[in-house]
C-alpha cells in the first residue's frame, strides 16, 4: 500500500507505518460512542458547590503549597488562527453590497471606535488610503476599513493568531491576550520567589511574533509587578499529524500522489504537555482572559481550584503508600480508600471482588495524573459537558464529552446529553506527579478510541480527517477527575470579534 516515497515522508515525519495502519481502520469502523451513566451535577455529587469555608481552606492551603518547591506552570494553547473571530467580516468582502446589513456587521462598524485595535486601524487606513477611519465610513468605504483590518497591507488580523491580537485598551496600554495570560498568572501561579513560569503552545509561522511580543514586554511587567517571568513555547510536533482518507477509507493523495497529512488538534498537543517538567499545571484557553477590573473571581477560584487538587493529592498519595504495603492494609483503610474512590472521585465498579482485587484496584486507580475541572452552569455557551462514563471494563468515572461521542441516536443516551447542567470552559488544574515523585506518562493514559472523524476539502476533493482525542476529553480519559462549579464570570472567551464589546472587556 505504501511506496517508498511514502515511508521516507512517514519516517520524516516521525510517523510509524503501525500508526498509520491503525488511523485508517479508524476510517473504516469509525470510533465507538462513549456510554453515558449519568449526567454529572451538583445533584448526584459529581460536580462539587463548595461553601465558603471550603473556599476559604482550599485557598489556604494553595498559599501554603505555594511556600514549597514544587515548580508551576501555566499552559495555554495558543496556536489558533483568529480566522474564526472574523468570519462575519470576511463574509462582508465577499458581498456584492457595499455598506453592512446584517447585525453583527451594523454591530461592528457603529461601535468601531470602541475595539482596543481602532488606533492601529485608524494608522493602517490613513497608511493605505490617506483617510481615517470615520472619513471612509463617512464616504460608505466600509470594504477598505475592513481589508486594513484583515489584510497583510494593513494589520493582517485575519492571518494573526488569536493571542496577538489587542484584546483589552487601558489608559497606559493596549494588551493582547499573551500580555493578560501574563500578568493572571502572576496573580495565582507565582510561587514566593517570584517566579512565574508560562508556556505557549504556538505555530511555527508566528513563533518569532510571539518572542517578540513576550521579549518587549516582559522587562517592564517584572518591573511593575515584581515578578520573574519565564516563558517558553513549543510547537504541534509533525508525528500527531494524521494521515487523510478518501470517501473508500483508503489514504488520500495529490495531485503529484503524495500522502495528505492534516493537523491531529488540540489533542496532539497531549505530547506537549508530557514534555513540560513541572509538579502542577493550570490549562486554560488563549481567548479566556479579561481586564484587570475583572480578574478577581478568575484568581479567586484558580486558586480555590488548586488548593483542592494539592489537597485530594495529598489524600491520594497517602492512600497509595498504605495501600502498597500489601500485607499490612487492614479492613479500615480499604472502606476508607472505597468511600474516597466513590465520594471525591466519583468511581464506580460493577463487579464484585474479593480483598485482594479491591486493594489491586484502588492501587490502579488511584495511582494516575489528577485533574480538577471547573465547570460552569449551562447557559446555553458551546463546549464539551461532564458526564459519568462507563469504559469497556464497566467502570464509571467522571469525562468531559463533546457531542460528537454521544450516541445521540439512543434516546437515553441523548436524553441524558440534554439533561447536562454544566459545561467544560478548559478550566483545568492538574498534577502530574506519582507519589514517589516520579513524572507519569501523560500518553499511557490516553484513550485512543475517543478521536472523531470530519469530513473536509483539499483543492476541491472531499476527503476524511481524523481528529486525535481532545485535548481535556480522550487524551485524559483515564486521570482522575474532580468536576468544581465555578462561576460564569470566570468564562468569558471571544470567539467573534464583537464579543470585545462585551462589558467583561471594555
Amino acid at each position: 500500500m505504501f511506496s517508498a516515497n511514502d515511508l521516507e515522508i512517514l519516517k520524516n515525519k516521525g510517523i510509524s507505518e503501525t500508526q498509520i495502519t491503525e488511523q485508517l481502520n479508524f476510517f473504516r469502523t469509525g470510533f465507538p460512542k462513549m456510554r453515558i451513566k449519568d449526567i454529572a451535577s451538583a445533584e448526584n455529587g459529581a460536580v462539587l458547590v463548595l461553601s465558603e469555608k471550603a473556599k476559604s481552606e482550599f485557598m489556604a492551603d494553595w498559599k501554603n503549597y505555594l511556600k514549597t518547591n514544587g515548580k508551576i506552570v501555566k499552559f495555554v494553547p495558543a496556536s489558533g488562527a483568529a480566522t474564526r473571530m472574523f468570519k462575519g467580516l470576511f463574509e462582508f468582502l465577499e458581498k456584492e453590497t457595499e455598506e453592512p446589513s446584517t447585525t453583527e456587521e451594523l454591530i461592528f462598524f457603529n461601535h468601531i471606535e470602541n475595539f482596543p485595535f481602532y488606533e492601529d486601524l485608524n494608522e493602517a487606513c490613513f497608511r493605505n488610503d490617506n483617510h481615517s477611519v470615520k472619513e471612509l465610513i463617512d464616504a460608505k468605504n466600509y470594504k477598505s476599513i475592513v481589508r486594513n483590518l484583515l489584510e497583510k497591507q494593513g494589520l493582517n488580523y485575519g492571518a494573526l493568531p488569536k493571542g496577538l491580537i489587542k484584546f483589552h485598551a487601558y489608559p497606559s496600554e493596549k494588551r493582547t491576550p499573551v500580555q493578560e495570560h501574563l500578568l493572571e498568572g502572576a496573580l495565582y501561579a507565582g510561587n514566593t520567589n517570584g517566579d512565574v513560569n508560562i508556556h505557549f503552545t504556538v505555530s511555527s509561522e508566528h513563533l518569532s511574533l510571539f518572542k517578540f511580543l513576550i521579549e518587549t514586554e516582559i522587562p517592564k511587567y517584572e518591573q511593575r509587578y515584581g515578578m520573574n517571568f519565564s516563558v517558553d513555547f513549543s510547537e504541534q510536533k509533525p508525528s500527531t499529524d494524521t494521515l487523510a482518507a478518501d470517501m473508500d477509507n483508503n489514504p488520500f493523495r495529490d495531485d503529484a500522489g503524495n500522502l495528505v497529512f492534516r493537523p491531529g488538534g488540540h489533542g496532539a498537543l497531549i505530547e506537549n504537555l508530557n514534555d513540560i517538567d513541572a509538579d502542577i499545571i493550570f490549562i486554560k484557553n488563549i481567548d479566556n482572559v479579561v481586564p484587570d477590573k475583572m480578574k478577581a473571581p478568575t484568581v479567586e477560584y484558580k486558586k480555590v481550584l488548586a488548593g483542592l487538587l494539592v489537597d485530594a493529592q495529598s489524600q491520594i498519595f497517602d492512600y497509595l503508600k498504605q495501600l502498597n504495603k500489601k500485607e499490612e492494609v487492614c479492613d479500615e483503610l480499604i472502606e476508607s480508600a472505597k468511600a474516597f474512590c466513590h465520594n471525591m472521585l466519583n468511581i464506580y465498579e460493577q463487579d464484585e471482588m474479593s480483598r485482594e482485587e479491591w486493594i489491586e484496584f484502588l492501587i490502579q486507580k488511584f495511582n494516575r495524573p489528577i485533574r480538577i475541572c471547573g465547570v460552569v452552569r449551562n447557559l446555553g455557551e458551546p463546549g464539551g459537558g461532564p458526564f459519568l462514563v462507563f469504559d469497556a471494563k464497566n467502570v464509571s468515572s467522571p469525562q468531559i464529552l463533546e457531542s460528537s461521542q454521544i450516541d445521540t441516536k439512543d434516546p437515553l443516551q441523548a436524553g441524558l446529553m440534554s439533561a447536562s447542567t454544566h459545561f467544560n470552559p478548559v478550566d483545568l488544574v492538574c498534577a502530574v506527579r506519582n507519589y514517589q515523585g516520579e513524572k507519569f506518562n501523560l500518553l499511557n493514559y490516553v484513550d485512543k478510541q475517543t478521536g472523531f472523524i470530519s469530513q473536509k476539502s483539499y483543492k476541491g476533493k472531499e476527503l476524511k480527517a481524523l481528529e486525535l482525542p481532545g485535548l481535556w476529553n480522550g487524551a485524559m480519559s483515564n486521570w482522575n477527575t474532580i468536576f468544581v462549579e465555578v462561576p460564569i464570570e470566570t468564562f468569558n472567551p471571544v470567539k467573534i470579534v464583537n464579543d470585545l464589546l462585551r462589558e467583561q472587556h471594555q
